[in-house]
């Protein structure tokens, strides 16, 4: 029973959940709150210092060969979601206000990367093209995403200066880091996959202290006096109805073209879910911090949303494989 409600119920929405409680009971203020700026910059940095470090070449090579498959989750993540989200937005903007800037903003991310991978592989899917969408989502989610967020929610200013000036300084805090990490691989790359559980840890630790920071300047300006649980609630309703029908299309479009079983399976789950690891990072880069405590609501409603919904899927698709 524990089991499967840890495979249900992601362990990391708890604590999750118990930084927002701290952020909101005691949140940084002051010269506390500038520090913790600083520190969130720092964290940022080394988080995406992270990923590129863990990201194998090897594991994309696998899975180039199937570039119509990357494409169409490409297509699926950065243009089809954003469509539905701009949708969702409108509806949220006449039933929950608060929530309809985050509910944008969930639409433009990147796919999760490990759990994508692991509901392909129980699904019976082809895993080494999964690790090559997944990954190619996550590496374009870092440029995609902020130009998404500029061109449909102003993020960064509206002028042309203050867009360039954005882009420049996402580039420096996402992608040089991002890419110093990736070729710095050959020497630390042994080590990363060593200690995996030790870099996990640094990982969540660092994603936990942006939620912290984050929270903290929302909560000071007034964060829990602008929702309620109306706004919750519509936000995880708008939400399931953005996921249910991304699936829907990902189900009907690869039978009707003819797929095979296996690359249905890799479309239908990475190119439906969307990055709780990703968003809180990008978020913190992309706007004001204390506009990200609001933008991050929706998204982990969606996150805990989205896997319950893809573990029943993938369970339903391993059981039919093993009776074909």
């Amino acid at each position: 029973m524990g089991k499967r409600l840890s495979a249900l119920f992601d362990p990391f929405l708890l604590a999750l959940i118990a930084t927002v409680t701290a952020a909101s009971l005691l949140p940084a203020r002051g010269i506390g709150a500038t520090i913790a700026g600083w520190a969130a910059d720092g964290a940022i940095l080394l988080l995406f210092f992270l990923h590129g470090a863990k990201l194998s070449r090897q594991a994309i090579v696998a899975g180039a060969a199937k570039w119509k498959l990357h494409l169409v989750v490409l297509a699926t993540s950065f243009l089809f979601y954003p469509l539905l989200g701009l949708g969702a937005e409108q509806v949220a903007l006449r039933v929950a206000p608060a929530m309809a800037a985050g509910l944008l903003y969930l639409a433009l991310l990147p796919s999760t990367v490990q759990s994508s991978i692991a509901f392909v592989s129980i699904a019976g899917g082809d895993v080494p093209a999964a690790i090559g969408a997944a990954s190619l989502s996550s590496i374009v989610g870092i440029v995609a995403t902020p130009l998404l967020a500029q061109l449909l929610m102003g993020a960064g200013g509206t002028s042309a200066s203050q867009a360039l000036g954005s882009i420049l300084k996402i580039g420096g805090q996402l992608l040089l880091p991002f890419a110093a990490g990736h070729f710095a691989r050959p020497w630390i790359g042994g080590y990363i996959d060593r200690h995996k559980a030790l870099v996990g840890r640094v990982d969540r630790g660092s994603i936990l202290f942006l939620v912290y920071t984050v929270f903290s300047a929302a909560v000071v300006e007034g964060l829990w006096h602008r929702t309620d649980l109306h706004d919750l609630v519509a936000a995880l309703a708008i939400g399931l109805v953005m996921l249910a029908i991304v699936l829907a299309v990902t189900l009907w479009l690869p039978r009707a073209i003819g797929w095979v079983r296996e690359d249905e399976i890799v479309w239908r789950f990475c190119g439906s879910k969307k990055s709780l690891v990703a968003g809180v990072p990008l978020a913190a880069a992309i706007f004001p911090a204390p506009q990200v405590g609001m933008l991050l609501l929706p998204l982990m409603l969606f996150h805990q949303a989205q896997l319950m919904v893809c573990s029943v899927l993938a369970k339903k698709y391993a059981t039919r494989g093993a009776r074909a």
